[in-house]
């Protein structure tokens, strides 16, 4: 097997959101159109007697025409929120419409999802109080002598808000008004849930393309700088102090360079036409490559490598492995106790080999686990002294996510702080961004 291809789970996140967001959009389209079916139906069956006889009450005039206006009512309304702009929030607009349409004296809306109360009419300044109670209480009623009618507006059993009505309106009505309500407010969330996630990922692939470019920007002048010190160096005949400047100099250039090289690493993982090449790797020996390249940040510690055996190999790209072993090693190096020793693990399970490096230093809270593999992010621990950038973990993720892989840490103040990370023995699918094991 050369190279393993796979498509950008950016890409099939953002067609997964717009999908579910058309989806979401027939769905509603269905149930309006059935509702006005209902309502046409029913309509139908006050204006024409039936051939059989059947053994119900005739409605009077008055109920008749007060059922046949509601009918028309809704179907009015039905169709004036299908012109509703789905990228717009629909809250007010609602209320004006329910208002006009259905000729009452006060609509309130709450939107849960958005904290927000839309109202039209005369209400009291702690509205926004009752419908929060209607919705978390589900206090539903109507109270022919004040003529509040109480909804909760629901999508399927989720509470999404709440409606209070004042002004004649038959119970059956108002429940049906308060779907249509529910379903315009599901529509636009939707919508607005795939607008979220596109702007995300183009703000995401501008940060990736600027990490990039300066990366590259700053690679020259370091190149230029180490030159110059080697040059500086090589001449000879410095004094004690000139020889301390060119090497902090020297110190300082290579510490730049593995920041830049890691920024460039993290920039081309983010990139969608990433291909891992497999082949297949040593395991020892990958591991030895890794230790000896942190020789220096690993000289206040014991190190000890455990491999379940000296001959395990595993099919993966041998880069990316050493990219991922190499953070998690480096930050063992930067927060554990000096004196203490770092374990680096490896072992074959089923058809997956799980790497381990085990450290002891200030404990990851719980709440962390996970978002310490987000670009970003540092660890709220207030023992977490340790300068840094919040990048590097997020390259470990993204390199075992790229070979179908996941990672994981487990921390406590007894055993210490272990990172995991586990590669498919051949290679498989990648594993979606922010897919971690617990």
């Amino acid at each position: 097997m050369g190279r393993m291809a796979f498509v950008s789970w950016d890409w099939i996140l953002r067609m997964q959101t717009h999908w579910m967001g058309v989806l979401l959009v027939a769905g509603a389209l269905t149930l309006q159109t059935i509702a006005i079916v209902i309502l046409l139906s029913r309509r139908r069956l006050v204006e024409k007697p039936l051939d059989t006889p059947i053994a119900i009450p005739d409605p009077s005039p008055v109920q008749a025409t007060q059922e046949t206006n509601e009918a028309d009512q809704l179907c009015d309304l039905i169709r004036e929120t299908t012109k509703l702009d789905p990228h717009r929030k629909p809250g007010q607009r609602l209320a004006a419409m329910v208002q006009s349409i259905f000729q009452l004296e006060s609509v309130a809306i709450l939107d849960v999802d958005l904290q927000e109360v839309y109202r039209v009419g005369d209400w009291s300044d702690d509205i926004e109080d009752v419908l929060q109670n209607i919705c978390i209480f589900e206090t539903i009623g109507d109270d022919r002598e004040t003529g509040l009618s109480r909804r909760v507006l629901r999508m399927g059993n989720l509470p999404i808000g709440a409606m209070i009505l004042r002004g004649e309106m038959r119970d059956r009505t108002a429940s049906t008004l308060a779907s249509i309500v529910a379903i315009t407010f599901d529509r636009y969330h939707a919508f607005a849930n795939e607008s979220r996630t596109e702007s995300a990922r183009q703000t995401e692939q501008l940060r990736t393309t600027v990490l990039d470019s300066l990366a590259h920007a700053y690679k020259t002048p370091l190149t230029a700088i180490g030159a110059a010190s080697e040059g500086l160096s090589a001449l000879g005949n410095l004094s004690p102090s000139q020889a301390g400047l060119v090497a902090l100099i020297d110190e300082q250039t290579s510490l730049l360079n593995r920041l830049t090289t890691r920024l460039l690493k993290t920039a081309r993982l983010q990139a969608s036409d990433m291909i891992p090449h497999a082949e297949k790797v040593a395991v020892a020996p990958l591991i030895e490559d890794v230790v000896a390249s942190l020789r220096d940040p690993l000289s206040s510690f014991a190190v000890k490598v455990a491999i379940s055996r000296d001959d395990l190999t595993i099919r993966c790209d041998r880069s990316l492995l050493v990219a991922l072993l190499t953070q998690y090693v480096d930050n063992a190096a930067k927060y554990s106790i000096a004196g203490t020793t770092v374990t680096i693990g490896a072992a074959e399970h089923a058809a997956e080999v799980m790497f381990s490096v085990h450290s002891v230093g200030p404990v990851i809270p719980p709440s962390d686990f996970e978002r310490v593999f987000d670009r970003y992010y540092r660890s709220s621990s207030p023992n977490n002294k340790v300068p840094g950038t919040g990048i590097g973990l997020s390259v470990a993720r993204r390199t075992a996510q790229a070979q179908g892989g996941h990672v994981w840490v487990t921390s406590d103040a007894t055993k210490g702080t272990t990172f995991y990370a586990s590669l498919p023995t051949a290679p498989l699918a990648p594993v979606p961004q922010g897919s971690n094991r617990s």
